[in-house]
């Protein structure tokens, strides 16, 4: 089995992705990264995602991007919308996934991967710009030029599985694989517990998906949503 880096942050995209990657054969090392983010209830799913789907091994990295601030998920003085906005959205986190696939890169390179894993999706998200196709292939492309792996000619491949899914097939395809969505937190403002608000961004894509497929809501809300 060939080994593959799967970046897992603990929320619904990050879990089928590795459930993605485990069914196709790869021994998956999950990554997530403790990066200063508000919503740290999802570290703690990250790490129960991991051990229910069978990684090899699951690390957390510690960033602090909490420092540089200019987002709401990593700066209390901005505030988590809780209703649609217009342009990209201050839940934004600078440069988040760039950092994060380096990270990636660095630990495959190590590992004598040459698979990365990631759940970035460019059809029901809040319109961030290291989401799109065009950065995921920037980023392979560099990475090919940017390693001793990629100059010895080992092609480095960064998987985006869920790219062109709409959340609701998104939670389809992870309920075919097992995927238990229950011990997953996508809540931007999740409590310590990992209770969701049920008014942020990422809840309304979540919750909506979930009618979409069909498929009973596992989350648990701080209260019902409206």
């Amino acid at each position: 089995m060939k080994p593959a880096v799967i970046l897992l942050s603990g929320g619904l995209d990050s879990a089928t992705v590795l459930a993605i990657a485990r069914e196709a054969g790869y021994d998956c090392h999950a990554l997530s990264l403790d990066y200063g983010q508000r919503h740290t209830a999802e570290l703690a799913a990250a790490a129960r995602v991991a051990r229910s789907l069978g990684a090899v091994e699951h690390r957390v990295i510690r960033l602090g991007l909490g420092d540089i601030g200019g987002s709401a998920l990593t700066d209390d003085a901005i505030a988590v919308p809780e209703s649609p906005t217009e342009g990209i959205p201050v839940t934004y986190v600078p440069a988040r996934n760039t950092v994060m696939l380096a990270l990636a890169l660095a630990w495959a390179e190590v590992l004598g991967a040459r698979d990365i894993f990631i759940g970035v999706n460019a059809v029901d998200y809040s319109g961030y710009p290291d989401c799109r196709p065009e950065f995921i292939a920037a980023f392979e492309h560099m990475a090919n030029l940017a390693t001793r792996a990629g100059v010895e000619g080992a092609h480095l491949r960064i998987h985006a599985p869920l790219q062109s899914l709409s959340k609701a097939d998104i939670i389809r395809r992870g309920a075919q694989l097992g995927v238990d969505y229950a011990q997953t937190v996508s809540c931007y403002q999740a409590d310590a517990e990992g209770l969701a608000c049920g008014r942020c961004d990422s809840c309304r894509l979540r919750r909506e998906g979930f009618r979409a497929a069909g498929i009973p809501d596992p989350t648990r809300y701080a209260r019902e949503p409206e």
